[in-house]
């Protein structure tokens, strides 16, 4: 599902004035077009990046979490380093002053993502993949969500895998590690690749990567399955 301002959705293109309209957004997308039109169907949210903290925030309602049967986050975002430590101090008046405004020092292609050059042009080609710089109001916005989960990690229950690759610059894997320790859920899982960037499933290694998440799955359904 494409937030607002991303992708293939209506509005500002790389700009969202509220994460939480993304988070109702696949909540009201779980309702309508998961329950209602393929009702009795396994499902279970993935989400990469702002895109895990995203489905991660939404699976701590419990009506959510009691219909998937699990998540799959990639390089979530659940502690976002700001370039510089002020950026935590000024970003919410900014964010009200300035809310579209793109901030050139915080391009999207700054740091590296991947190790595959190939991988990287196909992704950045894709019109729909915005590249500029991040918006104050978004870069924010990824700030204040990331602060949420961080604290309430204990209350996550959802059935979860979570992947992050060691050497990710965006998102901190630390806070992949600490997910894993604080939640409560009683069924999850934990990947950390030693050396790889933020994008795992565009690193030279995906296939691999894509397997693990796979099998994870597989081995839900399964448990799924004897009940």
């Amino acid at each position: 599902m494409d937030w607002i301002g991303h992708g293939g959705s209506d509005g500002v293109h790389g700009y969202v004035s509220s994460l939480d309209h993304a988070v109702g957004d696949l909540k009201e997308f779980l309702e309508d077009v998961v329950l209602e039109e393929n009702h009795g169907l396994p499902c279970f949210l993935f989400g990469h990046s702002t895109g895990g903290a995203i489905v991660l925030k939404a699976a701590l309602d419990p009506s959510v979490e009691l219909h998937v049967e699990g998540v799959v986050l990639t390089s979530p975002a659940i502690h976002v380093q700001p370039s510089h430590p002020i950026i935590k101090v000024v970003a919410p008046i900014f964010s009200m002053l300035a809310p579209k405004y793109r901030v050139s020092a915080l391009h999207k292609r700054g740091p590296p993502v991947s190790r595959d050059p190939e991988a990287l042009k196909m992704k950045y080609s894709d019109p729909l993949v915005y590249t500029g710089p991040i918006r104050v109001r978004t870069g924010n916005e990824i700030l204040r969500i990331s602060s949420f989960l961080q604290r309430n990690l204990s209350r996550v229950t959802v059935p979860f895998l979570v992947l992050h690759g060691t050497a990710d610059t965006i998102t901190d894997p630390r806070a992949s590690e600490r997910l894993y320790q604080t939640s409560m859920s009683t069924n999850k899982s934990i990947k950390l690749y030693d050396g790889y960037l933020h994008d795992l499933l565009f690193e030279p290694e995906r296939d691999d990567i894509a397997n693990d998440i796979i099998n994870w799955l597989s081995a839900r359904l399964s448990v799924l399955q004897r009940w």
